[in-house]
């Protein structure tokens, strides 16, 4: 319903009450009001994001902001800021949708819709009560903001002070809610949360973002603060914190693993797989086409190990690249080194396939200790190009770490996966409002990197046939994801029967499977958007080609997936559709 509609309904009684106030009197018809733009609606709610979440201005480097608050992450705090994302909604749905394709407003609006759309529905799964994991606990993410804390002038360093006098205040909340979610029902699994007093307690080391922050300013006195603000109130918030989850949060925790388990659990798991994925699709639809894509899969593996290694059993020989010295590395320094030798191999041949590219550069480091808990990730770059991002990768027992999956994990997470986009969408300017470029959702940004290592194939990076079946085992690895999250959310399978189901199907370490079953079962419905995202775009590519034919340009289809930020994935449908019939075929000659 349009707004000036909603207001005419509301001024029409007050009209007929004058009306028979005034017996026959004329009376002047109430101006109508003038619903605000989209441009104006959209800069009001990234201005209260910006408020909401301070770290985002901090993580992307934003000029003009001030970098000295955290997260407000009070249950009141989240009540007024879901009553301001009513507001925004309620006011977009006054407004005509019927944008031009490709335009500032038809970006602007999608992304709005989507992003609080999605948010209204998942306010079920009352995630603030109980989200505490090795994958997602505060700890996960609150001490990489200081590793990127503005530092340079002296009132940046009494902002950073001013920040970091609030993660204690930070940590009692976290307890406060998780607490009042045990009352009312609300837990992680205890089998999520059983290793996460040891990830908190690596804060509790000389070598921490907390005071690795005053060692990067070069000042001295600032430094001092750092270690006073640290001493005083973060460490004994810290040691608050374990002491919780291990005397109070683990004892009560729930023993199953499946989110239906909670209240109202089935509910937020839909929920949850359309607000990753942006598709309309059930959890019987996804677990089926996992299967398939599986089988595909396996197939492509069989074929590559009949030809180089010997017709080995396929899961003997997942088994096996995990294992065999021939396979896997000698020291931690040489998993960082050949995972950035393989980036100066890839980033040169980009010109090949896209027409845009970003400005800034990504940089390796291993994850520290207090978040290895993963095999791999990114963190972006700046806005303005000139911060690099960041690939953050696993070092630990390098015997046990194969060689086969670090280059298509690299190209997933750097060029011409995450990284490329990410920071594509960052530098995209006046181009797309700065909504399009500070958010994004799963299915796109997930799928963009699933496609990007079969692009990579494309390009004949994988020059072994390990590295070949390294791509295989981490595709076969996100069709196992669809398979697992969903039996495991929906189907009742235990985590065993998960772990054993992606040893069988992918080439990844069991401490590699063992940590990320742990994500699938700590953040539902995230893990089907890989393969989701990546289906829908290989879709959208083969309708290109077959419409358009020789006319099928790949440059100018990367373009049109890449050119407005991370879109929905129906908008990325749209863009698409919107270049085939735009584009006037040729009658062959």
């Amino acid at each position: 319903m349009m707004i000036r509609e909603i207001l005419h309904q509301l001024t029409y009684p007050m009209i007929l009450t004058l009306m028979l106030i005034t017996g026959c009197q004329t009376i002047e018809p109430l101006p109508e009001a003038v619903p605000r733009s989209i441009e104006t609606i959209a800069d009001d709610y990234v201005e209260a994001l910006l408020k909401r979440y301070p770290s985002i201005a901090t993580s992307y480097g934003l000029q003009g902001r001030r970098h000295n608050r955290l997260f407000d992450n009070s249950l009141p705090a989240l009540s007024r800021w879901q009553a301001k994302e009513d507001a925004f909604f309620k006011e977009l749905l006054g407004h005509d949708a019927m944008f031009t394709v490709g335009s500032r407003d038809w970006v602007t609006y999608g992304f709005l819709i989507e992003t609080l759309s999605a948010s209204q529905a998942t306010r079920t799964c009352r995630k603030e009560l109980w989200e505490t994991s090795t994958a997602t606990a505060w700890h996960t993410g609150l001490p990489f903001v200081f590793d990127v804390q503005p530092l340079v002038t002296k009132a940046d360093r009494g902002d950073a002070l001013t920040r970091l006098g609030a993660v204690a205040g930070y940590i009692d909340t976290e307890i406060n809610n998780l607490t009042l979610g045990l009352a009312k029902g609300y837990s992680s699994p205890r089998l999520t949360v059983v290793d996460v007093p040891e990830q908190v307690r690596a804060l509790l080391n000389p070598d921490n973002p907390f005071l690795n922050m005053g060692r990067r300013s070069r000042d001295t006195e600032f430094e001092a603060a750092v270690k006073t603000i640290y001493e005083q109130s973060i460490q004994p918030a810290l040691h608050r914190f374990i002491d919780y989850i291990e005397t109070q949060y683990l004892p009560n925790a729930r023993t199953e693993i499946a989110i239906s388990n909670n209240p109202d659990g089935a509910q937020c798991y839909t929920a949850l797989i359309r607000a990753f994925s942006t598709l309309p699709a059930t959890p019987s639809e996804i677990h089926a086409v996992g299967l398939v894509q599986m089988a595909s899969i396996r197939a492509e593996m069989r074929a590559v190990i009949d030809a180089h290694f010997n017709s080995e059993a396929t899961e003997t020989f997942l088994r096996r690249i995990n294992q065999d010295p021939d396979f896997t590395f000698v020291s931690e320094q040489a998993v960082l080194e050949f995972s950035i030798q393989a980036l100066a191999q890839a980033r040169p041949r980009m010109n090949e396939v896209f027409d845009l590219l970003p400005k800034a550069s990504v940089l390796i480091k291993p994850y520290p200790d207090f978040a290895a808990s993963g095999s791999g990730e990114y963190h972006s770059s700046s806005e303005d190009g000139t911060r690099p991002g960041i690939y953050y990768i696993a070092v630990s027992e390098p015997n046990l770490r194969t060689q086969a999956t670090q280059q298509s994990t690299l190209y997933h997470e750097t060029y011409p996966g995450h990284h490329l986009q990410g920071a594509l969408a960052l530098e995209l300017g006046d181009k797309v409002h700065p909504i399009a470029r500070y958010l994004g959702n799963s299915g796109y940004s997930e799928g963009w990197a699933l496609y990007s290592e079969r692009l990579a194939d494309e390009l004949h990076l994988y020059s072994r046939p390990l590295d070949r079946m390294g791509l295989l085992s981490d595709q076969g690895a996100r069709a196992a994801r669809m398979v697992i999250d969903t039996g495991i959310h929906t189907l009742g399978w235990s985590r065993t029967q998960a772990v054993d189901y992606m040893l069988n199907n992918c080439g990844w370490s069991r401490l590699d499977i063992e940590n990320e079953i742990n994500r699938y079962i700590s953040w539902p419905g995230q893990a089907n958007a890989y393969m989701l995202g990546m289906l829908e775009l290989n879709r959208l590519r083969a309708l290109a080609q077959d419409q358009l034919g020789p006319q099928f340009d790949l440059k100018t289809f990367h373009r049109r997936v890449l050119e407005n930020g991370s879109v929905t994935l129906p908008m990325v449908e749209a863009a698409i559709l919107d270049w085939i019939e735009s584009t006037p075929i040729k009658a062959p000659r």
